[in-house]
């Protein structure tokens, strides 16, 4: 196993951090490995702001339900997927660019995806932690207001960058069986699969928190997907000219 697939597989998600701010060109370099991501069609579309301002970021953490590590954390950047610069790169080339495709919003969110992804390995590489924020999608209006953000962009997700404080376990994931399939797919597995993974969550969870939360993954999900989440996102991303017709 060589040092990029241990570091991969030693992922956490950090929510204590050190009172550090990280270094213009230490968050540059990390936001330069974002770009040196895959990008559908070179299309590029990602923008990533970066926010300093204490009260921009305290109004932020009360968006995403009281996380204070967004007012802690070496630098809080939140990550957009960004068509109106493909607009602007149309309008120069002399053509208008069709809006409110579908293929169009997949291919800016998958974008930013993968370059969010980039860098946090950058990230982790050089030895801080991180932490997505999509709970700033609890309230996308009041986050695009504050950064000022125009018709054709919207924020995907925050992300926490610092120096760690805290040293958790990794969570554990889903047995490799119940995740890659040969040839087609197949249910074949999965609840043998799903049911050993509880016990290991709950293994974890007891560890994580001193035996305090006794759950498993099946129990998690349950609470997770059994009712609506967020249906504001539809009309937001409408009003955005995400139409996704």
């Amino acid at each position: 196993m060589n040092d990029v697939i241990k570091l991969l597989q030693s992922h956490r998600s950090i929510r204590k951090f050190a009172d550090e701010p990280l270094a213009d060109e230490v968050v540059a370099e990390i936001v330069r490995c974002g770009q040196a991501a895959a990008t559908s069609s070179n299309v590029q579309a990602v923008t990533v702001i970066r926010v300093r301002d204490a009260a921009t970021r305290a109004r932020i953490a009360e968006v995403a339900g009281g996380q204070r590590h967004i007012e802690i954390c070496g630098a809080f950047l939140v990550w957009c997927a960004d068509l109106r610069r493909s607009g602007l790169a149309c309008e120069i080339g002399g053509s208008t660019m069709t809006t409110g495709m579908t293929e169009q919003f997949i291919i800016a969110t998958v974008d930013v995806a993968l370059a969010a992804q980039n860098a946090v390995v950058a990230a982790e590489s050089l030895g801080l932690g991180i932490c997505y924020i999509g709970a700033i999608r609890n309230d996308p209006q009041t986050v695009s207001d504050l950064l000022e953000l125009p018709d054709q962009v919207y924020p995907v997700f925050g992300l926490c960058l610092g120096v760690p404080a805290q040293d958790p376990e990794v969570k554990p994931r889903l047995p490799l069986g119940t995740v890659l399939m040969e040839e087609t797919y197949t249910d074949e597995g999965q609840r043998e699969g799903i049911a050993d993974y509880d016990e290991t969550m709950r293994a974890y969870y007891r560890s994580r928190t001193g035996g305090t939360k006794d759950s498993t993954w099946t129990e998690e999900m349950a609470r997770l997907l059994e009712g609506e989440r967020r249906p504001h996102m539809k009309g937001f991303l409408a009003e955005r000219g995400f139409e996704m017709r």
